[in-house]
């Protein structure tokens, strides 16, 4: 019997200890984002905006008008060629006014699509309502939409999309990450082992020793000395960035069940352990059941229709035992058995979660 082939990817992490940047791996508090968000309109539509229906689209075209002194009807216009959408940006710290940051643009009526659209000029703002900027240009979507006498083709979404660099800061965003001298940094993945690491680096930087400490899983406090003028302590903060640090890579093996992928670790380490392995696999086969012979014509002459009925079959395919019996597996060794194996990828969920409740297994399992 045929059987389901698929691809075993297993991708490796061939050091147990991976050595990083500081700023690769934690961030200075303070160095943010702020989110902004608004409300628009998109025009230059080919018939694909929204329909006189939506009301708020409609409402919003007559009062930007009559900013320009045009007088509209109050009936409503047909403007298929108009989208009403919000617009919103994540904007870094420290970017300063006249910075442009790209923001994304979606659909909020029932617009069937943004393609050659341009949005018009929106305010956007922060959360407390203040104005950070306005945002105008014309759409990239990604994708497309063309449709002909019942046919359409379509490539990702249409009713969303992005205006590079359209979003002119009116107002510099500044945030404080400095206190009484003392500065902190931020772990991307909190680790106790690396909290250490980091702040050992850093107390081994010229003017910087016994300066930082380790205050949590996540957290490193540096005190900066005294007396050190603007220009010092940028320089001390860009050493602190560019420090190396042997990050400790945690033990895990990640199964994506999807895509038949496994990521194992290089800390990940595996007992020696048998693995027997039988495969199972349920086939469901529609069947057409034929009335006698002579029979056939009267049915069909009739308006009959041919009854079908559904055939279950159930087979049991036993594979061998593969023993992984060295003093030092690796994970080639599991790569290499697990092939021999013929898996599909829900059998090495099954697998690796047996392999974990026995103990042989010495890593987090993580299935996606």
């Amino acid at each position: 019997m045929k059987r389901s082939i698929f691809l075993l990817g297993i991708v490796c992490l061939s050091l147990m200890i991976t050595s990083a940047r500081i700023k690769d791996i934690a961030k200075i508090e303070g160095q943010t984002v702020v989110q902004a968000i608004g409300y628009g309109l998109v025009t230059g539509l080919n018939n694909t905006g929204d329909n006189q229906l939506s009301t708020h689209t409609v409402q919003s075209v007559i009062n930007m008008l009559k900013r320009f002194g045009l007088t509209v009807p109050q009936t409503n216009p047909r403007i298929r060629n108009v989208a009403a959408v919000m617009v919103t940006a994540t904007i870094p710290t420290f970017y300063k006014k006249g910075s442009k940051i790209d923001v994304v643009v979606s659909s909020i009526g029932d617009a069937t699509s943004l393609q050659g659209g341009v949005l018009l000029m929106t305010p956007l703002s922060l959360p407390d309502g203040t104005i950070v900027g306005f945002a105008q240009g014309p759409l990239t979507l990604g994708g497309y939409e063309f449709s002909a006498l019942g046919s359409k083709v379509v490539k990702n979404f249409v009713t969303s999309g992005r205006v590079p660099n359209g979003l002119v800061l009116e107002k510099d965003i500044d945030n404080k990450f400095m206190d009484n001298q003392q500065i902190r940094v931020i772990l991307n993945e909190p680790d106790f082992t690396t909290a250490v690491r980091v702040a050992d680096a850093i107390n081994r930087l010229p003017r910087l020793a016994n300066s930082a400490v380790a205050l949590d899983a996540g957290t490193v406090q540096i005190t900066l000395p005294t007396g050190i003028n603007q220009n010092e302590t940028m320089a001390l903060i860009s050493q602190i960035e560019l420090a190396i640090v042997d990050k400790d890579v945690p033990a895990r093996v990640v199964i994506n069940e999807r895509t038949g992928t496994i990521v194992v670790g290089g800390n990940v380490q595996i007992n020696p352990v048998v693995i027997a392995h039988s495969g199972l696999e349920i086939m469901i086969q529609k069947e057409v059941v034929f009335p006698p012979q002579p029979m056939i014509a009267l049915y069909l002459n009739r308006g009959y229709t041919l009854d079908s009925i559904m055939k279950i079959i159930v087979s049991e395919q036993k594979s061998p035992a593969v023993a992984i019996d060295l003093r030092a597996p690796t994970v080639q060794d599991i790569a290499n058995a697990l092939n021999l194996l013929n898996v599909t990828p829900r059998d090495l969920i099954s697998i690796f979660q047996a392999l974990k409740e026995s103990g042989a297994l010495s890593a987090e399992l993580i299935i996606q």
